[in-house]
């Protein structure tokens, strides 16, 4: 892989590593969902990421770059979404993804046909999310085929669909970076809050706050999917 190759790549990865993630948004009756969206780099991350950067030849102020990342969003999502996105530094990150039938969004993705469920009826409905270590693989390798090949690289599952503990991708990470990069992804966590048409009657590994599902999700589940995760939430 060329260098400049390899430091887009990663400039581009990291996002999806070590970072912190809130996501606050709501799902209508007809399933078009708006997500609201701030993530930043973590301190030793934003560090590594420069370093790297800067030996790679490139002196980008942005190392998140907000407007780029919207359009590969869009572009990736087969007009069934669209997002907005704007930098409040060069590591963060903040805006919008509108998805007009989550349902079919991920149609078009072959063996993510299931990664999203939403069903809406006269007495209530529900929405499961469900992500394996063969539908992470189809998502990834649908929406950024170039992270994905990094990531098969690295061997990291979700890429690979290798099954892997996370106690051995983070001895990857270690060995690759360095301990303190592998702390940072160990401690990030995604936090996420979801308005739903009715009252919630059940959030699988979530909690209840009216209409509203509340997640904190560590990352490294994602990364890693040791086990398949599936989140249900029903509603009257």
């Amino acid at each position: 892989m060329k260098p400049l190759k390899f430091f887009a790549l990663f400039l581009a990865l990291f996002p999806f590593f070590s970072c912190t993630t809130s996501i606050n948004g709501v799902i209508t009756e007809n399933g078009s969902t708006k997500l609201d969206i701030d993530t930043a780099l973590k301190p030793r991350i934003t560090a590594l990421v420069r370093t790297l950067a800067a030996a790679g030849g490139q002196q980008d102020a942005l190392i998140l770059d907000g407007p780029a990342i919207a359009k590969s969003i869009s572009d990736a999502s087969f007009k069934d979404a669209d997002a907005v996105f704007k930098n409040t530094s060069p590591s963060a990150i903040e805006g919008r993804i509108n998805i007009f039938n989550i349902n079919r969004l991920f149609l078009a993705a072959k063996g993510a046909e299931k990664f999203v469920i939403f069903e809406q009826g006269k007495n209530g409905g529900k929405c499961v999310f469900i992500i394996d270590l063969e539908s992470g693989s189809v998502l990834l390798n649908s929406t950024s085929p170039e992270i994905a090949a990094y990531l098969n690289v690295l061997m990291a599952p979700i890429a690979t669909g290798e099954e892997m503990t996370k106690a051995e991708y983070l001895a990857l990470v270690s060995s690759i970076f360095s301990k303190a990069v592998s702390d940072e992804i160990a401690s990030s966590k995604i936090n996420i809050s979801i308005g739903f048409p009715g009252q919630v009657t059940s959030a699988t590994g979530g909690t209840i706050k009216g209409k509203t599902a509340v997640y904190e999700i560590p990352l490294l589940d994602i990364l890693v999917l040791e086990t398949p995760l599936t989140y249900e939430v029903n509603w009257k």
